[in-house]
């Protein structure tokens, strides 16, 4: 194969076609969606109802309502927790939008607080600064998989009265000292859009073990109502709220996959470990971390590049694309997950989500400073980063994952010739 990279000609480490897509479907799956197809309660149907009892047994959630994405439930995560005008919620710098946008939907304040380069995930240690007479909640992500240290987080908002929200949207089956993510704070969120472990097309979950919080939370879904979805609906909207229900088709594709989804995360751990037996020692590479007491399910398998090592400090996110796209032209898929750490956004910039300045112009609101020398860990983070997204993941097996780790090595022994 040689050490010619593919960028420079040089034949590829991992051939077209090799990597497969995401998720395997079988039978079981063409058979529930065609029954479903074939039913006659193509919203409120049997397959919902299974798909909520299903996963409540599955994560251990005493209360579960399918919803039509993560981000729904997100936001019924915050109405939940009586967040409202005026009040501060405080979100990691680092993330997907969806985990401050909930915030801002519910016309509250989301207060950033910088990450731990090592874990990706809040820096917990740094949350009790970020406390204000206006806090409200604490809303930790389980970023890329690995759970945050929630027993710190939980002693902070216990000894501040406040609420905790898991974003764990990319948690599924993720554990910190053996429970798993979802089932620690007030209330959580997950996702079964494309790209999760749990995957049904889109969708997501809104869970809680608080029968008041599931019902406030519940409103926000169904049009502000106060009863189940029925016949005995009375739409008097008693709130403010939105259309977030899941459907019979997403939910009867959704069962099929639960029905695998332990046998995927087990071949995924094999997966990583493979990859990682491949890439130790490989020059100017920072490997993703594992900290004791944590259950890590690699949902991204998130690498960052030493910019110091190799000589990019002043332009590493030059540096850093060109890297990608070489361990690309290797047949290694992978890419930034994310270009901008979310205080820099323009939303956040602006403060101006809804016009005149909205949430953060309300007399009921306090001043926020979302100046980025706030967050350094999350810039360098963002700076230096590449994601593999699904080529860990099933059918693909450790033959592939060992594969991938010989094209990432190639790469980086290599990485003097690859010019930003």
């Amino acid at each position: 194969m040689g050490d010619k990279l593919a960028i420079h000609g040089g034949e590829r480490v991992v051939a077209e076609g090799m990597v497969k897509p995401w998720p395997p479907i079988d039978a079981v799956d063409r058979e529930m969606v065609v029954a479903s197809l074939d039913g006659h309660q193509h919203v409120f149907g049997e397959n919902l109802t299974a798909f909520q009892e299903e996963f409540s047994a599955w994560n251990g959630n005493k209360y579960v309502l399918a919803t039509n994405s993560g981000t729904a439930a997100l936001q019924m995560c915050v109405a939940a927790c009586g967040c409202g005008v005026g009040d501060e919620v405080i979100v990691p710098a680092w993330s997907w939008p969806s985990s401050a946008s909930c915030v801002i939907h519910n016309d509250a304040i989301p207060v950033f607080v910088d990450i731990d380069f090592e874990t990706m995930n809040i820096d917990v240690d740094k949350i009790e600064a970020a406390i204000t007479p206006k806090t409200k909640a604490i809303l930790v992500v389980h970023l890329h998989g690995l759970a945050v240290a929630m027993d710190k987080v939980m002693d902070i908002a216990t000894r501040h009265g406040l609420k905790v929200i898991e974003d764990a949207c990319q948690g599924h089956g993720a554990t910190y000292r053996g429970r798993k993510a979802g089932t620690w704070g007030h209330c959580a969120s997950f996702s079964c859009n494309h790209n999760k472990l749990l995957c049904a097309g889109e969708g997501g979950f809104f869970v809680t073990d608080d029968e008041a919080l599931f019902e406030r939370g519940k409103m926000l879904g169904v049009f502000g109502e106060t009863r189940d979805p029925s016949p005995g609906m009375d739409y008097a909207n008693y709130a403010m709220a939105w259309k977030y229900n899941s459907n019979d088709l997403v939910s009867a594709f959704g069962r099929a996959q639960l029905g695998k989804l332990t046998g995927y995360l087990e071949l995924i751990q094999e997966n990583a470990a493979a990859l990682r037996s491949e890439l130790e020692g490989a020059p100017h590479l920072i490997l993703p971390v594992e900290p004791e007491g944590h259950g890590h399910n690699w949902y991204n398998y998130t690498l960052r590049f030493d910019m110091e090592s190799l000589g990019c400090a002043d332009r590493p996110v030059a540096m850093r694309d060109a890297l990608i796209g070489a361990i690309n032209a290797e047949g290694v898929p992978n890419g930034a997950w994310q270009q901008f750490i979310l205080p820099a956004m323009t939303v956040f910039r602006a403060k101006n989500a809804y016009g005149q300045g909205h949430p953060w112009s309300s007399p009921h609101a306090n001043p926020v400073n979302y100046a980025l020398d706030q967050y350094p860990q999350a810039q360098r983070h963002c700076e230096t980063h590449t994601c593999l997204v699904m080529a860990l993941r099933p059918p693909n097996g450790p033959d592939v994952a060992r594969l991938l780790g010989r094209g990432i090595r190639k790469v980086m022994e290599n990485a003097e010739s690859v010019k930003p």
